[in-house]
C-alpha cells in the first residue's frame, strides 16, 4: 500500500503518507480542508464567468408585425417572437408577399398605395382592406393544388406558395396596375438567410420575406428627435419597427448589444438602413421621396470606416438576431445584458 501510495505521490498525484498516526491525521486534515477550499474557490469562479447582468433600458411602447411586405401594420399587446420574427396567433411578421409575374417582390417602394391597405386575420383567414375595395379574404392554410413560385428578394431566391386569382384581381384592381401574384411562406420552405444580404449577421439568423433582419426596434425618443427637425412631423409608422421602446435616450438602442426582453433574448447586428419607403404619406399612400429622408443625411450617415455597409443610407433604428424566443407584451422592461 505504501509503496503504491509513493509512487503515485512521486508523480504529484497524492502525498506520501506519513509515518506516524499523528502526521497522518494531520496530512489527512489538510487535504480535506484543501479538497473545501477548492471546491468553494471553483463554485464561485464558474458564478463569475457565467454571469450577466441585466441593466434596465426602457419599456417595450408597442409592438408591431406586418403580415403582408409592406402593406399595413398591426398593432399587438402580446406577440411570440419565434426563430423568424413575431407572430400572433396565424399572422407571422412578413410572411405574405407580393410578386411580379416572373418572381421578383413588389413592395412600396415601387407601389406606395400598399401603404394603406390594412391586414388583419380571424377564422384562419387573412382580411384585406383597402379604401372604395371590397374586403378580401385569403385562407391562411391553402390548397396544396396553389402553384408554388420561386421568388426574388434582394437577389436571394425564396418560395411562395399563390393565394389565388382572387387575390391577384384585388391586388390589380386597387393599385390600377399590371397583374400581381399574392404569397405565402410556408412553414416547410426554406427561409432566406440574413447573412447572405449583410455579414453582419449570424449564420442562424433567418428570415421570410423581411429585408433582412427578424426583428427591428426603434425608439420613442429617437422619432421625437427627428421630428424636431422636421416641419411635417412623421410617424412610427413610416419606419415599420416590430419593437417600440420608451424610456430611453434618442438613438440610445444603438449601443445595446443584447437584451432581454420578458423571457426573449436579442443580439444587435446592425444599424436600419433607411430608404424611400419612408417617405410615404402613410395616410394618403403618396410618396415623396425627399423627407424624412434628407434631414436623416444631413445627421445619421455611418461612420466613414462603415460606409461600405451602409453606403449613403441614413440609419434609423436597429436590426436584431433571435437569440432565445418566447414571448413579449407592451409594458414589459428592456433589459441590456451585461457581462
Amino acid at each position: 500500500m505504501s509503496g503504491s501510495s509513493g509512487a503515485l505521490g512521486g508523480f504529484g498525484l497524492l502525498p506520501p503518507l506519513p509515518q506516524s498516526r499523528a502526521a497522518w491525521l494531520g496530512a489527512a486534515g489538510a487535504l480535506a480542508l484543501a479538497a473545501l477550499l477548492g471546491a468553494a474557490v471553483w463554485r464561485w469562479a464558474g458564478r463569475r464567468a457565467g454571469s450577466a447582468r441585466l441593466q434596465r433600458v426602457g419599456t417595450v411602447s408597442g409592438l408591431f408585425l406586418y403580415p403582408v411586405k409592406s402593406c399595413g401594420g398591426v398593432a399587438l399587446q402580446r406577440a411570440e417572437v419565434t426563430a423568424l420574427g413575431l407572430r400572433s396567433g396565424a399572422m407571422r411578421d412578413r410572411f405574405w408577399l407580393l410578386i411580379t409575374e416572373d418572381g421578383h417582390m413588389v413592395t412600396a417602394r415601387q407601389e406606395p398605395q400598399l401603404v394603406l391597405i390594412s391586414v388583419n386575420c380571424e377564422n384562419g383567414y387573412l382580411t384585406l382592406n383597402a379604401p372604395e375595395m371590397k374586403e378580401l379574404r385569403v385562407p391562411v392554410k391553402l390548397s396544396r393544388k396553389n402553384a408554388v413560385h420561386n421568388c426574388r428578394l434582394f437577389g436571394l431566391d425564396i418560395q411562395g406558395r399563390d393565394c389565388g386569382d382572387e387575390a391577384a384581381q384585388w391586388f390589380a384592381t386597387f393599385l390600377n396596375t399590371q397583374s400581381y401574384r399574392l404569397v405565402h411562406f410556408e412553414s416547410q420552405m426554406a427561409p432566406r438567410k440574413s447573412r447572405d444580404i449583410f455579414t453582419t449577421f449570424r449564420s442562424k439568423d433567418e428570415i421570410a420575406y423581411p429585408d433582412c433582419s427578424p426583428a427591428m426596434i426603434l425608439s420613442e425618443a429617437s422619432l421625437e428627435d427627428l421630428n424636431t427637425r422636421l416641419e411635417k412631423k412623421v410617424k412610427i409608422q413610416n419606419f415599420r419597427p416590430n419593437i417600440v421602446v420608451s424610456g430611453c435616450n434618442a438613438y440610445e438602442e444603438d449601443s445595446w448589444n443584447k437584451i432581454k426582453i420578458g423571457n426573449v433574448e436579442m443580439k444587435g447586428t446592425m444599424a436600419c438602413p433607411r430608404c424611400i419607403l419612408t417617405t410615404i404619406d402613410m395616410e394618403t399612400g403618396i410618396i415623396d421621396r425627399k423627407e424624412p429622408l434628407e434631414t436623416l443625411k444631413s445627421y445619421r450617415l455611418c461612420d466613414p470606416s462603415e460606409r461600405q455597409l451602409y453606403k449613403s443610407h441614413p440609419l434609423f433604428g436597429w436590426y436584431y438576431g433571435i437569440d432565445k424566443t418566447g414571448t413579449l407584451q407592451v409594458g414589459d422592461p428592456v433589459y441590456k445584458i451585461v457581462n
